[in-house]
């Protein structure tokens, strides 16, 4: 049954497949022959992907970004709670300059009873990065407002992360610093 370079179906003691058909032995290095076109092909594919992990410039992202840090600006100085709402993730999760962590349920909650009242926020030093879905935002807050009887008004930095869900972009993280001034820091009155 057997012929010189080829292998035979109809040998059931090898294969237990009796069909008549015969397959022509290939050696080794002949299947190895292809692998540096496959690898030259998959680094030409992955070479065309954009690189995730790295920051790009894409200005209707950044565009973006920037008219919903105005968007949440205006709505945490009007107190618009469904403003709010509408922009934080479901999954959101702040640190406030406190160390206090606050889902979106409690920040809403907060600011719904009055607990956490800003009347004046302006931002500065803004720097937005992309990273595919995903949006970072480094800026400067200067703030006048209050949470319960503490007077919270000062300069703080903030960093907000956004990510893209379903076409909309939301805010998912968000954790502030107070910055203090270098009279404050040196130790001067």
């Amino acid at each position: 049954m057997h012929t010189i370079g080829h292998v035979s179906f109809d040998a059931p003691r090898r294969y237990g497949l009796p069909s008549g058909t015969t397959m022509r032995r290939r050696p080794v290095f002949a299947l190895l022959r292809g692998i540096p076109q496959l690898l030259a092909a998959l680094v030409l594919v992955a070479a065309g992907q954009p690189v995730l992990a790295l920051p790009h410039h894409n200005k209707i992202a950044h565009k973006e970004i920037e008219a919903l840090e105005q968007e949440w600006r205006q709505a945490i100085v009007t107190n618009n709670v469904g403003e709010m709402d509408h922009l934080l993730a479901d999954d959101y999760i702040g640190i406030t300059s406190n160390g206090t962590i606050e889902t979106k349920a409690q920040a809403l909650a907060a600011r719904r009873a009055g607990t956490m009242r800003i009347t004046k926020l302006d931002l500065s030093d803004i720097h937005v990065r992309v990273y595919g879905d995903t949006a970072v935002v480094t800026s400067v807050a200067d703030l006048v407002g209050t949470n319960g009887a503490s007077d919270i008004s000062g300069k703080y930095r903030y960093t907000r992360v956004y990510n893209r869900r379903l076409g909309q972009w939301k805010i998912v993280s968000f954790e502030a610093s107070r910055m203090h001034d270098e009279d404050a820091r040196s130790g001067k009155s």
